[in-house]
């Protein structure tokens, strides 16, 4: 099971990755990055895909809750009220992936992808995979 680097540099092998990072999206802070980063600052841009991450969250049209929610089973920990947050730009693409732990989490995997070269199905399917197996510690 990958650690947030060994995470990170997974997710810069997909093509068209221009930067990524792991959020913690109730601070703010980027607990890891590699790439390049939107405006020139990994920090400030970690700050501002929280808000949209945290939006997106707490909001109750896109985070309600599921009938299967019930249905989990004794211990299992709730998964994240949104799955993903999709941004689209003339020339890229942001990916905001929630991750679920064991504990409360409140992490997400941060993709900046170009869009002539990305794939967003890919990488979608492959971010989906990498944040199942993202250990936090």
């Amino acid at each position: 099971m990958p650690g947030i680097d060994e995470c990170l540099l997974d997710v810069m092998r997909l093509p068209g990755a221009r930067g990524a990072a792991v959020v913690d999206w109730t601070s703010g802070l980027a607990l890891g990055t590699i790439g390049d980063s939107p405006n020139g600052d990994h920090e400030a841009t970690a700050a501002e895909t929280a808000e949209v991450a945290r939006m997106a969250a707490e909001q109750p049209a896109f985070a309600r809750l599921s009938p299967a929610d019930g249905d989990r089973p004794p211990g299992e920990p709730p998964g994240p009220p949104v799955e993903d947050v999709i941004v689209t730009t003339h020339d890229g693409y942001h990916m905001l992936r929630f991750v679920v732990t064991a504990f409360d989490s409140s992490v997400f995997l941060h993709l900046w992808l170009n869009r002539s070269e990305g794939n967003l199905a890919l990488a979608r399917m492959r971010l989906g995979e990498l944040a199942e197996r993202l250990v936090l510690a």
